[in-house]
């Protein structure tokens, strides 16, 4: 699949935005200039800073910006000079501000050079639907697309053929091809229901759940091997059946994310429970001979850090290990605070017990039956069936590691993130600074409540972690994400094309109660999602990478 670069994205937004509304946007057209040729230098990242100068700060901006007076303003100077000691960026730096950037922000300092929070850090609010006298919307996600299309003085595509609807769901919703039966049923249908009820009937196929088990044991990197070294077997197929079994269950997101990172932590966790905390496991490991543990248990820390961080908060907390981030306001002591959360994980074990053996020992682990085998186990126990015919049941068990509470490592900030390093800072668990807090009172925080401040929209960033999913299954439904950075709301990711979409569309997962099945289904009944992939040249040179999604997008499957 094409992912276009936010470089080659930029220039484009700016022109529809400017297009669509005279007054500048600050985070749509302003702060991706700023994020990409200035921050490095003039960012959050104090250690790094030049010149005393912020500018990823309304106040410490001023040093360079005089609202209402772009040409008195130091950085227009700066930016236009032809000195190339006074040029900003330096030329060395292999960076420049484009003559259509340098318009729009003269522009904007002219209106008041007016800055606004991060958008991807501003919870979600509801935005209202926009009324539109046409008949194409058939759900409310469509009236922001037409309404943006109007704007730019376009129009959707037309409908797919049927036969090509009918293939687009059952790739989309379970990975597989519809039957030629299935086909034929379809498109020879005059039921006005006949597009629902495929909905449906898919969403119920125990295929759904394989069909997104895909994407998500790709984003938290599930592998059935070490990574390292001899590159062994380790025993993680039952997590990967936990998350097929969630997703056709429609387990709430919610409770998915809080057993993932914390069933273990839960009041007697069941099986599912503590086969869930796999994901805490899910780490390249290496026993090489030499090995030094507290140096892998450093650079585990760092691996679980970057993929919490990429998968729930869409962010790039994982540039703060080694000195504050340089675009966003993530600092190295938030990194460090993030990692001890999981310093009890009981994960040194296998540096003494692990070996070249197929599969690898990576305590602790415990043996899993499947829920298939599990249920006929308490049907032979029921029925008091031959003592053998259970015994030949539970040698059907197959091992899993786990996550198992130990008394927590000391975390330290490490300067420059060396390990040998001991002279930084303890740190206890705690999030980042910038995002709010954790209450617990005298008790240390923990994974659990780690897990609940990222799906509570009241006392934590559930609102912001809404946004993050919203993002991706639109993104796995049609091709593109409405920001296009799935994994990176910060500086130096896409702002959304159509922001108050998705907004209501974070704000609509939270009111179903997390339900996933209806978020996906809400996505592939609009009429938006039913158009046709071709297009016009026209649109193609104007939006070639469907940004607008005046058309459905064309991808190979994966």
């Amino acid at each position: 699949m094409h992912f276009p670069s936010r470089l080659f994205l930029l220039p484009l937004l700016v022109s529809w935005h400017s297009a669509a509304a005279e007054q500048i946007d600050f985070n749509q057209d302003i702060r991706p200039i700023l994020s990409q040729n200035c921050f490095a230098c003039h960012g959050p990242d104090a250690h790094e800073r030049k010149g005393k100068l912020r500018l990823d700060t309304e106040e410490g901006s001023r040093k360079a910006i005089t609202p209402g007076e772009p040409d008195e303003s130091e950085l227009i100077y700066r930016i236009l000079s032809g000195d190339p000691d006074e040029r900003m960026p330096p030329p060395k730096h292999g960076k420049s501000v484009k003559p259509d950037e340098v318009a729009l922000l003269k522009k904007w300092i002219a209106q008041g050079a007016e800055y606004n929070a991060p958008w991807a850090y501003v919870p979600p609010k509801k935005h209202p639907v926009p009324e539109l006298a046409s008949e194409w919307p058939a759900k409310w996600p469509d009236r922001f697309i037409l309404a943006r299309l109007d704007k730019e003085g376009l129009s959707p595509a037309p409908d797919a053929d049927l036969v090509t609807l009918v293939r687009r769901l059952h790739f989309d919703l379970t990975g597989l091809p519809p039957s030629p039966e299935v086909v034929e049923r379809f498109v020879t249908s005059d039921d006005p229901q006949a597009y629902e009820k495929l909905v449906d009937e898919l969403l119920a196929s125990k295929h759904f759940g394989e069909r997104l088990a895909i994407y998500w044991l790709d984003l938290v990197r599930f592998a059935d091997t070490v990574g390292y070294h001899g590159d062994q077997d380790h025993n993680i197929t039952p997590y990967r059946d936990y998350v097929i079994d969630a997703f056709n269950d429609n387990m709430p997101f919610d409770q998915f994310t809080r057993e993932q990172l914390a069933g273990d932590l839960l009041e007697d966790p069941s099986i599912e429970q503590k086969v869930a905390t796999g994901y805490n496991r899910l780490l390249q490991t290496s026993h090489e001979g030499g090995v030094q543990a507290k140096e892998y248990l450093a650079i585990y820390a760092a691996d679980r850090i970057r993929n919490l961080s990429a998968v729930w908060l869409g962010g790039t907390l994982g540039c703060a290990q080694c000195h504050n981030h340089k675009y966003d306001p993530y600092t190295a002591k938030d990194f460090y605070a993030m990692s001890a959360f999981f310093a009890d994980i009981d994960e040194a074990k296998h540096f003494k017990v692990g070996s070249n053996s197929l599969p690898t020992k990576r305590p602790p682990e415990i043996p899993v039956l499947s829920r298939a085998d599990r249920k006929l186990l308490a049907k032979l126990k029921a029925e008091k069936a031959d003592p053998k015919e259970i015994e030949a049941v539970k040698k059907r068990a197959r091992l899993t590691m786990i996550s198992v509470p130990i008394e927590p490592r000391t975390t330290r900030i490490l300067p420059r993130g060396n390990w040998l390093d001991e002279s930084g800072e303890v740190v206890t668990p705690a999030v980042p600074t910038f995002l709010g807090s954790l209450d617990t009172g005298e008790r240390r925080a923990n994974r659990l409540d780690l897990a609940n401040w990222l799906t509570d929209p009241e006392t934590g960033i559930g609102g912001l972690t809404a946004r993050v999913y919203a993002n991706r299954f639109w993104y796995l439904f049609f091709g593109e994400g409405i920001s296009a950075s799935l994994g990176d709301f910060g500086g130096q990711g896409t702002p959304p094309v159509h922001p108050e979409l998705l907004d209501n569309l974070a704000i609509a997962f939270l009111e179903s109660g997390w339900d996933i099945k209806a978020m996906v289904k809400l996505l592939v009944t609009t009429r938006t999602y039913r158009q046709a992939s071709t297009a016009p040249e026209e649109l193609l040179q104007r939006d070639p990478d469907n940004r607008l999604f005046a058309r459905q997008s064309r991808y190979r499957l994966p």
